[in-house]
């Protein structure tokens, strides 16, 4: 069996913001997968069933984000499971909006949520850390993780939670190279080329070689006598 662990802060106000986004993906494998539906139980929301044939039971804590090991401890317990049949999904501040990454065992990197579970059960637990990227100073960190994901963040958001659902049973197999690397395509195939929606308008006379832009300028210097044809000529290729 594996215990599967979505951190986040329980009620309405908190369900947008980054910080919430293992729950986001708790809810998402509810809907994708025989499992379900929710129900109170370990100190937080619970509902259980089956991934690719392995028996697993999903868990969001409703004691918040720095209690979140007691609600962990207690399903650990109860079913006498090894940390390393754990997969907590969280945030991580030091990831960019998109990107992902498994590991088992590691530090908490300062994670309210992953210091309360390894005080709980210790640190061979597996984790899937999503990225919510990082605003750039300390001391917007407690704003940024708490506030919602913003309109043009949403479409990312969706690609990586459908990606973590879909190659799920991967990841509940212990195949966790195969889950990276077919997740991490589905997110990066589906955003738009780098720089396509922002590329610069073309220059004047842009893809012309020399000889036709000179050949313009003559033609524009007969055009206008009183410009010389050098001030025509330097006005033209300084552009470029």
């Amino acid at each position: 069996m594996r215990l599967i662990v979505g951190l986040g802060n329980p009620g309405p106000k908190y369900e947008g913001n980054r910080h919430n986004i293992g729950f986001m993906a708790a809810d998402r494998l509810v809907r994708r997968y025989d499992v379900g539906p929710w129900r109170a139980r370990f100190q937080g929301q619970t509902a259980d069933g089956s991934i690719g044939g392995e028996k697993i039971l999903l868990l969001k804590p409703a004691t918040f984000m720095n209690e979140s090991g007691r609600a962990v401890g207690e399903a650990v317990r109860f079913f006498k499971l090894d940390p390393a049949d754990v997969l907590v999904i969280y945030d991580e501040l030091d990831l960019a909006l998109g990107k992902l990454r498994v590991k088992q065992d590691g530090g908490h990197g300062g994670h309210n949520g992953l210091k309360s579970i390894d005080a709980h059960i210790g640190k061979a637990y597996w984790r899937l850390r999503l990225g919510i990227g990082h605003p750039g100073a300390k001391e917007k960190v407690i704003g940024h993780v708490l506030g919602d994901f913003a309109k043009a963040e949403e479409p990312v958001v969706e690609r990586v939670l459908e990606a973590v659902a879909h190659h799920m049973p991967l990841l509940v197999a212990g195949n966790a190279p195969d889950f990276m690397s077919k997740a991490a395509q589905d997110v990066g195939a589906a955003q738009p080329s780098a720089g396509k929606a922002d590329a610069p308008a073309p220059k004047a006379g842009a893809g012309k070689s020399a000889a036709e832009r000179l050949l313009e300028a003559r033609k524009a210097e007969e055009a206008t006598p009183s410009d010389g044809l050098a001030r025509k000529l330097k006005n033209l290729f300084s552009k470029d």
